[in-house]
């Protein structure tokens, strides 16, 4: 079979195509760093095209499968939160399915991200729509986890095309799970390498992208695992990744701090934390170890492995497309055999480092433990840079994603709280544990706060205030919750929702159910929050210059 790559990136669609024995008789992309790791790995001379402009009479003909990775930038949730330029991103899906429709090749694929399903069911049963032109290609199309299909990577992509799908998934229990343990384990061995998806062996003196970044650092750690476990609005995720289930999908960017990142418990050093190295991301995407990535920084290796399509799917398509029956799939090893490394090898290139310096604005937003009640209901402490330097406010939100609102804590509700015997008389039992806080306090500034979180100077930080709040807050509540009668947590709910916008049960607040359900200790929150913001270390260095 004769076949073209459309929006080709680094090559994993060519890969698995020939792997599988289909002649890749052109290739298109327009990113130079891909360019340049195709023809290394594939030993072609590509140029950059624009496929937008591409005259589709300069095809190649007699074309029997047309496959391709349009850009997914614009229909991606994770571009501005799902708000990326849809109309841009359209160009291309048109330009894929205009070269479609003008070869005709026996079959055809394109894959993209999930929320292109939706995209193309809508386009081809839309007649104002542009792909409404193309109905006739009738595609099948079906969001796939590559992890079912042999890739130790959770990745969920539509593919769409008229490749037969059922042949697809009657391959899958010839493939087999991968983990990202089995990744992590297979590479970090003294010994001969073992890719652990296509079976081939390498000395481990000429593995290439195995520089690792240097260890994660205790804020970054805290950062780390902050938006993973209690991100205020997303489901949590596990800290670190777990190493017996496919690794999360791996991302074109992401920063040491991100909650996209993939990190691991670096198993030759105990008791630090990394995230990955090139040359895992890559066999998570599918590719054999024996593959190069041609490009000048650590970033760009990241953003083009990122941005592939893993070879181990597109192998099974390229079977399908064959008409190739189960009892006659090649599995990945025995396709792999013929596999070597490339002439040259690809360029070392340093992994990135941790944070020396922040900009003096670097913005700071953590939720206080203990009063963190998801959903997007928090207490947390945040700064935020003025002309006079840098404020730190503890804030209460609640609502529901659609619709956050805030209670500002500006000192009247706590002032309105402590003539509740009840409160009053649990706060005076923390009158040392305060006067402990305040003297604490007095060491540093908010201005000098801002420095230590800009890595400019040592001393308190910001998360370290907000663990000292969330004890105060959760040693109240503790106080609180031990005396209280019925009476007293029907007073907290009614306190709470007047506070939060004292409305009619017909009109409820968004998230009304959960500030019933924490009311009491939303007021030890307030409480806190309050006689925080209200102090005067606020002011007091201010004052004194």
């Amino acid at each position: 079979m004769r076949a073209i790559d459309l929006y080709a990136g680094i090559g994993g669609w060519s890969l698995g195509l020939k792997l599988a024995g289909i002649d890749v008789v052109a290739s298109y992309e327009w990113w130079q760093p891909a360019i340049d790791t195709h023809n290394g790995n594939h030993g072609g001379s590509l140029k950059p095209v624009d496929i937008r402009k591409l005259d589709l009479a300069d095809l190649p003909k007699d074309i029997d499968l047309v496959v391709g990775s349009p850009p997914c930038t614009e229909f991606s949730y994770a571009n501005r939160g799902g708000n990326g330029n849809i109309a841009e991103g359209m160009k291309d899906l048109v330009k894929f399915f205009e070269v479609v429709d003008h070869l005709k090749p026996k079959f055809w694929a394109m894959e993209n991200v999930p929320r292109v399903a939706e995209v193309l069911r809508q386009g081809f049963g839309d007649p104002k729509h542009a792909l409404y032109r193309f109905r006739d290609l009738k595609p099948q199309i079906e969001v796939f986890d590559f992890s079912e299909f042999g890739a130790p990577q959770s990745r969920k992509r539509c593919i769409a095309g008229n490749i037969p799908f059922d042949r697809v998934k009657a391959y899958r229990p010839k493939v087999g799970v991968r983990t990202l343990g089995d990744v992590v384990s297979a590479l970090a061995t003294d010994d001969e390498v073992i890719d652990p998806v296509w079976g081939v062996r390498l000395e481990t003196a000429k593995l290439t992208e195995t520089q690792t970044e240097p260890p994660l650092n205790a804020e970054e750690l805290r950062m780390n695992r902050e938006s993973k476990e209690f991100h205020p609005v997303y489901n949590n995720m596990s800290f670190p990744d777990p190493m017996d289930h496919p690794a999360r999908t791996v991302t074109a960017t992401c920063t040491r701090v991100s909650r996209e990142s993939i990190v691991i418990a670096d198993p030759k050093n105990s008791g630090s934390f990394r995230r990955l190295s090139i040359r895992e991301r890559g066999c998570l995407q599918g590719f054999p170890i024996t593959y190069q990535f041609y490009a000048r920084s650590f970033s760009e290796k990241a953003k083009m492995v990122g941005n592939a399509i893993p070879p181990t799917f597109t192998y099974l398509l390229a079977q399908a497309a064959q008409d190739i029956a189960p009892e006659d799939f090649v599995g990945f090893e025995d396709a792999a055999k013929e596999l070597a490394l490339p002439r040259f090898a690809s360029l070392v290139t340093p992994p990135d480092k941790e944070g020396r310096t922040y900009p003096t604005t670097r913005s700071f937003k953590a939720a206080l433990r203990t009063l963190r009640f998801k959903s997007g209901m928090r207490f947390e402490l945040a700064n935020a840079s003025t002309d006079d330097g840098t404020d730190w406010t503890v804030r209460f939100f609640f609502g529901s994603s659609q619709d956050i609102r805030e209670v500002e804590l500006d000192g009247r509700i706590e002032h309105d709280l402590r003539k509740s015997t009840l409160v009053e008389t649990a706060w005076a039992e923390l009158r040392s544990t305060l006067a402990k806080t305040e003297t604490d306090l007095r060491a540093t500034n908010p201005d000098a706060l801002q420095s230590v979180w800009t890595h400019r100077s040592s001393g308190i930080g910001p998360y370290e205030l907000t663990d000292v709040l969330g004890d105060l807050a959760d040693a109240l509540h503790s106080r609180l919750e031990a005396k209280a009668s019925f009476a007293t947590l029907e007073f907290a709910k009614a306190y709470v929702l007047k506070a939060a916008g004292d409305v009619a049960d017909e009109d409820k607040l968004p998230g009304q159910s959960k500030l019933e359900k924490y009311a009491l200790r939303i007021i030890s929150g307030f409480v806190v929050g309050d006689w925080f913001n209200t102090l005067d270390w606020h002011t007091r260095h201010k004052a004194a210059a």
